[in-house]
């Protein structure tokens, strides 16, 4: 993952191998302090030049942008198609990008005009790309960082081995007891505080 996240600056943030994000937004939707409302990664009409910049790595259709938006951004905010196509429209619209049916899907591809458009305001996708790190950096940072470090360290341990020697070797039994009982320690811990 920090090969993609390099080229946005972010490999210095993300090195975890687990994404919390993804994990976390399948239980908290709502307005609290992590739920989705509260983590607004793009000000209205940024998505354009995040997708531009996408575009500008090589063409690709609407759902393999939002999954490079979520991957590059690890699983921090994952666009809708409500934002994706409606954009993707726009910057069609506008001469940025064009739109090729292969295979019965549409890919775009960025247009001459796009590039120029991109290159005329990279000083806007920098300041973009200096925020979202901000707010990467905010998340993923600090006492995060380390509980992020610190399941990565636990997930790796479990899975790499778990991989390789498979379900019937004989200390899959106690692994798994001990990440039940990990899990009981950790709620009651969350549940003192």
């Amino acid at each position: 993952m920090a090969k993609h996240n390099d080229d946005w600056g972010l490999g210095d943030i993300l090195g975890f191998a687990f994404d919390p994000f993804k994990f976390e937004a399948k239980f908290n939707r709502g307005p609290g302090p992590w739920g989705r409302r509260r983590r607004q990664m793009f000000e209205s009409g940024e998505v354009k030049f995040v997708i531009l910049r996408l575009l500008r790595e090589k063409p690709r259709h609407g759902y393999d942008i939002i999954k490079a938006l979520e991957e590059r951004l690890a699983g921090c905010y994952t666009p809708s198609a409500g934002t994706v196509y409606p954009t993707l429209q726009l910057l069609v619209d506008q001469g940025y990008v064009r739109a090729e049916e292969q295979e019965g899907k549409k890919v775009y591809h960025i247009t001459p005009e796009g590039e120029r458009f991109l290159d005329e305001n990279r000083d806007t996708l920098d300041d973009i790309f200096d925020r979202v790190r901000d707010t990467v950096r905010d998340f993923a940072g600090g006492r995060m960082g380390d509980l992020n470090h610190a399941f990565a360290k636990v997930a790796l341990a479990t899975f790499k081995r778990a991989w390789r020697w498979g379900p019937d070797h004989p200390a899959m039994p106690k692994v798994i007891e001990i990440l039940r009982q990990a899990a009981v320690d950790i709620e009651r811990e969350w549940d003192k505080a």
